[in-house]
């Protein structure tokens, strides 16, 4: 670990960011356990130097992206069953309205809006940490609240019932 911190500081910080957004992309508490200690693991073994503590963070967040779509490409090649099929299912969120109608959401909308108002990253972080473009972020963003909009009205019985 560079001069910025302990690992066990880093982790202790930033442990319920990873999580999160491992959960919010798997939708399993134990596939999101288990990309948490991939991500922790990977920064042990790069032992990267950064600049600021955004630096770290946004590292930390697209190497938890990274390791949930390695997760999934492996899934994949285990199952038969389709892996859009298997993400087009909403997780089993615990209950309690507004994050339980985020983690129904559908995948595409799912992390972008996760990102922006769990983590407090901006539109350009969220391109940067998921490959996307600013405006493909903006309109997953837009069409997400729409969504969720919709659902917390009680228009929609579920979120992805509008898609």
């Amino acid at each position: 670990m560079d001069g910025d911190g302990t690992l066990e500081q880093v982790i202790r910080q930033y442990a319920p960011s990873v999580y999160r957004l491992a959960y919010a992309r798997t939708g399993s508490r134990c596939d999101a356990e288990d990309v948490m200690q991939e991500v922790f693991l990977r920064l042990v073994k790069a032992a990267p130097v950064f600049r600021e503590e955004e630096h770290r963070k946004a590292w930390l967040l697209r190497v938890t992206v990274n390791c949930a779509n390695d997760l999934f490409r492996s899934l994949r090649s285990r199952r038969t069953e389709p892996l859009d099929e298997r993400l087009s299912a909403p997780p089993a969120p615990e209950p309690g309205g507004v994050l339980e109608q985020v983690l129904s959401l559908p995948f595409k909308y799912r992390v972008p809006i996760h990102l922006f108002y769990y983590e407090d990253m901006s539109v350009a972080e969220i391109a940067a940490a998921t490959g996307r473009s600013e405006s493909a972020v903006k309109q997953q963003l837009s069409r997400g609240r729409t969504m969720l909009r919709e659902a917390l009205k009680g228009d929609t019985p579920h979120v992805q019932s509008g898609i």
